[in-house]
């Protein structure tokens, strides 16, 4: 089954509760719950506190992507605020950091999931593809939205898709940036499940179409 999972920072902040009550009417899979330090990545977005108001809000699946630098020290505070997932940059921190971060999600009883950037070859996955509920591969550089989708991505997602599959796991993969309705595509043929899509989707009038669109179902 093909996912989608809207990004919240192509909604509408002022009024972010009725902009995901919006996809959830809408077939939405998951929320994507982007989070950005100003110093892994340039931009500042929202944070902990946001997080637990959105989740006071909706029962959605909430998908914490944390572009923070070494976010061992932040992954318990989004557990404890209600992400389902959190998601961590494999480049954000030493290889022992990493695991330890994916260790103290898994105690707080939340799913884990790795990030690579554009510039990260797929191998660097392999230490943690058997620890992680899913891994997430970036098709643009992460800190910004809007930007074009990098097609030279897809090998990489297939090369990850082989090895979930050639080890039974039941990982999820995920593609985040410039995903639309003629990308999406591209990226269910390489393999991936879940498709991360901002503007595809709030910067759409019917939103509903919007999501069928990127599924497939159009």
């Amino acid at each position: 089954m093909i996912k989608v999972a809207p990004s919240i920072l192509s909604a509408d902040l002022a009024n972010l509760a009725r902009d995901v009550e919006e996809i959830r009417a809408a077939c939405a899979d998951y929320v994507h719950f982007d989070v950005m330090d100003g110093a892994f990545v340039p931009n500042i977005s929202m944070g902990v506190p946001v997080l637990a108001s959105l989740r006071k809000a909706t029962d959605m699946f909430l998908d914490a992507h944390l572009m923070v630098d070494r976010p061992v020290r932040y992954v318990e505070q989004f557990c404890k605020a209600g992400a389902d997932l959190v998601n961590v940059h494999v480049e954000a921190d030493t290889p022992e950091n990493i695991s330890a971060a994916l260790e103290k999600i898994r105690a707080c009883g939340k799913k884990t999931g790795v990030t690579l950037k554009p510039g990260t070859p797929a191998e660097a996955v392999l230490p943690w593809l058997e620890q992680v509920d899913l891994v997430l591969v970036m098709t643009v550089e992460p800190g910004f939205g809007g930007q074009r989708f990098m097609a030279d991505m897809l090998p990489k997602i297939r090369a990850i898709r082989g090895w979930i599959e050639e080890r039974g796991l039941a990982c999820e993969l995920e593609v985040d940036g410039g995903v639309d309705a003629e990308t999406a595509p591209l990226c269910i043929q390489a393999g991936a499940n879940v498709l991360v899509a901002g503007s595809a989707v709030f910067g759409k009038p019917d939103r509903a179409a919007a999501i069928r669109a990127i599924r497939g179902a159009e």
